[in-house]
């Protein structure tokens, strides 16, 4: 019986770890499908607000986790603003006012350019890959698609600000479909949903995200890909202050 006990906890913990495994690894996937290694992204971001609407227009150039670059082409009021992000840290060149800011840490959750995204999650978007556990729960059906429903749990000690992650991805194309961010209490803040799947920079992949806040009715943020050219050719050199100021 003792020998049989030993057994069975070594299947349970065995099975525990080949979950963890997988799941990370489903999320991975996910994450690099719909980023690649480096890009170059023309997008429209429309922010809704019960009263009001209004779009932003720009480029961004991604490479690999650590760095990302977004010029704002249009509204003219907005245009020509830069926003950098190297590893951990996050800038910003305004050029009416010839200032370059770097964002301390009281501003990540900040709404970045009124939008319903924060300065954080531009900071850290390869972080669900790095910064948390991964399980799978289940599955479910979303949208036409079976998907893995996985809950992330952030590590001890990560920085990071969501207390939990839900996200439901598809199990046959490797797309994140929908993604649940709670606080430390386990309160739901927002919900963010992919849709319009098509076939954009050779591969084929959600183009239209829409973010939707817990506790603001009729606010939602909408940002669409209009062209995407993956591993578009950058080096680190590209991320610098003084590029900030010349890109367009």
């Amino acid at each position: 019986m003792k020998k049989l006990f030993i057994s069975v906890a070594i299947l349970v913990g065995w099975s525990l770890c080949v979950n963890s495994q997988d799941a990370k690894e489903i999320v991975r996937k996910a994450y690099e499908k719909s980023n690649g290694n480096s890009s170059y992204t023309e997008m429209t971001m429309k922010i809704v607000r019960p009263t009001y609407e209004r779009s932003i227009s720009m480029k961004a150039w991604s490479l690999g986790t650590k760095y990302s670059m977004v010029y704002i082409t249009a509204p003219a009021k907005e245009k020509g603003q830069v926003h950098m992000k190297r590893d951990k840290e996050m800038w910003n060149w305004q050029p009416t006012i010839n200032r370059m800011i770097k964002l301390p840490p009281s501003m990540m959750m900040q709404s970045w350019m009124g939008s319903d995204f924060t300065n954080d999650d531009l900071i850290n978007q390869a972080s669900i890959v790095n910064d948390y556990t991964h399980k799978i729960l289940g599955s479910e059906n979303y949208d036409n698609y079976k998907c893995y429903k996985i809950e992330l749990i952030p590590k001890e000690n990560s920085n990071v600000v969501w207390g939990k992650i839900i996200l439901l991805i598809s199990k046959d194309e490797d797309f994140i479909l929908k993604s649940e961010y709670f606080d430390e209490d386990q309160d739901l803040i927002k919900t963010e949903l992919a849709s319009e799947i098509k076939i954009l920079g050779g591969k084929n992949i959600p183009t239209k995200f829409t973010t939707i806040p817990a506790d603001k009715q009729g606010n939602k943020t909408i940002m669409i890909m209009d062209n995407i050219i993956f591993d578009y050719k950058l080096d680190e050199a590209f991320f610098t202050q003084q590029n900030m100021k010349k890109v367009k």
